[in-house]
């Protein structure tokens, strides 16, 4: 069992009050802030392919605020959070607001495909590998998402099962913080193409 499944198994358990409270349950979770803007880093940007084959950059999002979420079909926190995020993204879309998902599945599409088609996920969904985890600072459990400002840093992290009204609430800050100088593409590096 790879250890992202067994966080992720573990996580669903806390949160189903299994076990003594943790990274599961909502009323031990502190809301993550968002980061003063001066000690936000640059969130690496990737090269992964989504449902359909094309590649995606998270530097094509500058400008943008983006909600970057990785998870995986088996991950029973990851599908509380998941139409939390397509709301979002139907509500938002239009303020300059777009949901990533990365699956870290190890079946890759033969997976993640049935699962988007079955919730009708509204966002672009990316398959990602180790490497792009380890861009990322290593992800150690599932979900965890990252908000991204406009100029492309990391604003917040959420590691586990978080609250809705924690994203609601960082969306719309991002969202109403005017946006600074961003050149959309700049930097690209090599990334993975995740083609599984």
């Amino acid at each position: 069992m790879s250890a992202l499944r067994f966080s992720a198994i573990l996580c669903t358990a806390l949160a189903l009050g299994l076990l003594a409270p943790g990274c599961g349950d909502p009323a031990a979770i502190k809301a993550a802030t968002l980061k003063p803007e001066n000690e936000r880093k640059t969130a690496p940007d990737f090269a992964l392919k989504d449902a359909n084959g094309k590649v995606v950059h998270l530097s094509d999002y500058r400008g943008k605020v983006v909600l970057l979420d990785f998870w995986a079909t088996w991950c029973g926190p990851c599908r509380v959070e998941i139409p939390w995020f397509m709301d979002l993204q139907r509500r938002d879309k239009d303020r300059g607001f777009e949901v990533l998902g990365v699956a870290m599945d190890d079946d890759g599409w033969e997976a993640v495909k049935p699962f988007l088609a079955e919730l009708g996920v509204n966002y672009r969904v990316m398959i990602g590998d180790d490497l792009t985890a380890q861009m990322y600072g290593g992800v150690d459990a599932l979900p965890t998402t990252f908000l991204i400002d406009k100029t492309g840093k990391i604003a917040a992290v959420h590691v586990g099962l978080t609250s809705r009204k924690d994203f609601e609430d960082g969306v719309e800050q991002l969202l109403r913080a005017p946006a600074t100088v961003a050149s959309a593409g700049a930097g690209r590096p090599v990334g993975s193409l995740g083609a599984k």
